[in-house]
C-alpha cells in the first residue's frame, strides 16, 4: 500500500498554522471528520494524545509521525501537513517540527500499520524529498511529490 494513496487534496495541507502539538493533531484529525465520523474522529484524537503522553513521535529531521489504532474504522486514513512555523513537539533530536505525517488505523491491523510507518519513515528519510516537500507551493504539488517518489519505491 502506497501512503500517497491515502492522501487527497483534502488531507494535505501546505503551511498550516498551529500553536501547540495539540491543536496541530486536533485539526489533522478534525480533516478526517467526514470520513470519520465525530465518535471515530473524538475516539483517534484522544487515541493519538495518548500515545503522544507516553513518548513523543517527533522522530527527529523535523518530521513528527503522530499515529494511533482504533476500533470502529476499516481501513487507513492519513493527512500529511508541512507547518507555516516550526513547532516544539519534544523530538528525540530537540528539533522543532515542520513536516507532519498523521496516521490512524484500524486496531488489529498492526502489521499493514507498522509497514506504513515504515514506508512513511523510508520517505521521508531521503533529504532531497524531504527539501522538494519543504519547497513546494501547494497542497496538490505535496501530493504530486509523494505519489512521484513512491512510483520508484518497491
Amino acid at each position: 500500500m502506497k501512503v500517497s494513496d491515502l492522501l487527497t487534496s483534502g488531507n494535505v495541507f501546505h503551511n498550516l498554522e498551529a500553536e501547540s502539538k495539540e491543536e496541530l493533531v486536533k485539526t489533522m484529525i478534525q480533516s478526517l471528520s467526514a470520513e470519520l465520523g465525530k465518535e471515530n474522529t473524538m475516539r483517534a484524537t484522544r487515541a493519538v494524545m495518548e500515545r503522544e503522553s507516553i513518548m513523543s513521535t517527533g522522530v527527529g529531521k523535523g518530521l513528527g509521525i503522530p499515529h494511533a489504532k482504533i476500533n470502529g474504522i476499516e481501513r487507513n486514513f492519513a493527512v500529511f501537513a508541512r507547518l507555516k512555523n516550526p513547532l516544539e513537539y519534544g523530538s528525540i533530536d530537540d528539533q522543532d517540527v515542520e513536516l507532519v505525517f498523521l496516521l490512524i488505523g484500524p486496531d488489529g491491523q498492526s502489521t499493514t500499520h507498522i509497514k506504513l510507518l515504515s514506508r512513511i519513515s523510508r520517505l521521508m528519510n531521503n533529504d532531497q524529498f524531504r527539501n522538494a516537500i519543504k519547497q513546494a507551493e501547494s497542497a496538490d504539488e505535496i501530493h504530486k511529490i509523494f505519489s512521484e517518489e513512491e512510483s520508484g519505491m518497491h
